[in-house]
């Protein structure tokens, strides 16, 4: 009658609750999904400083099933990660599935989207991260000169201040064209 082992405390899950989309459920799930990923890594029950240290490889948490196809499932990863290296500690893994979960707001998906497609870094979206974002979507499918000329088209429409790169503003406002940008940039655990 009483083995139960408790993973968190109960202000452990009070703040996760606090700071994500998530019931307590969902973040008990969301941790057990979190120790199959590398359960010789994740202990079952975490202490207080754990979740923010215990961290999974990048190459075990690209390979989950909800981000194994998606080509920027690399990226996803070292955005969500504290150290950007990909390697995902608890904290970080809750994070992501909570930015990318189907509760959370336009505006907070819409900012990681940017981190996403911001490859370099610089906090702006530049000709060559949309090349980077074109070789992983059509998976290298694309020659150079159809490359260029997709990035000049997607400038010529979204670069207001012709600087030749996407600043977060014009990025937000292409995106606002985009009608299903919601319903397919989530994930579902």
């Amino acid at each position: 009658m009483g083995n139960k082992v408790a993973t968190f405390t109960d202000d452990q899950l009070d703040n996760y609750q606090d700071c994500t989309f998530f019931t307590r459920k969902e973040i008990l799930r969301a941790q057990k999904r979190f120790r199959e990923l590398a359960p010789h890594v994740i202990p079952k029950v975490m202490t207080s400083t754990e979740p923010e240290s215990c961290s999974v490889p990048l190459e075990y948490v690209e390979k989950m099933p909800e981000l194994r196809e998606n080509p920027f499932n690399r990226r996803i990863c070292k955005v969500f990660s504290a150290d950007k290296s990909g390697n995902l500690t608890f904290n970080d893994f809750l994070n992501m599935l909570s930015a990318l979960s189907e509760e959370a707001p336009r505006d907070l998906k819409l900012y990681y989207a940017f981190q996403i497609f911001d490859f370099d870094g610089d906090g702006a979206v530049g000709v060559s991260d949309l090349e980077s974002a074109l070789y992983a979507l059509t998976r290298d499918d694309l020659n150079q000169e159809e490359v260029n000329i997709i990035c000049q088209k997607i400038l010529e429409e979204a670069d207001i201040d012709d600087d030749q790169k996407l600043n977060y503003m014009e990025f937000e406002h292409a995106i606002a064209r985009a009608p299903d940008f919601m319903a397919n940039f989530h994930l579902r655990i």
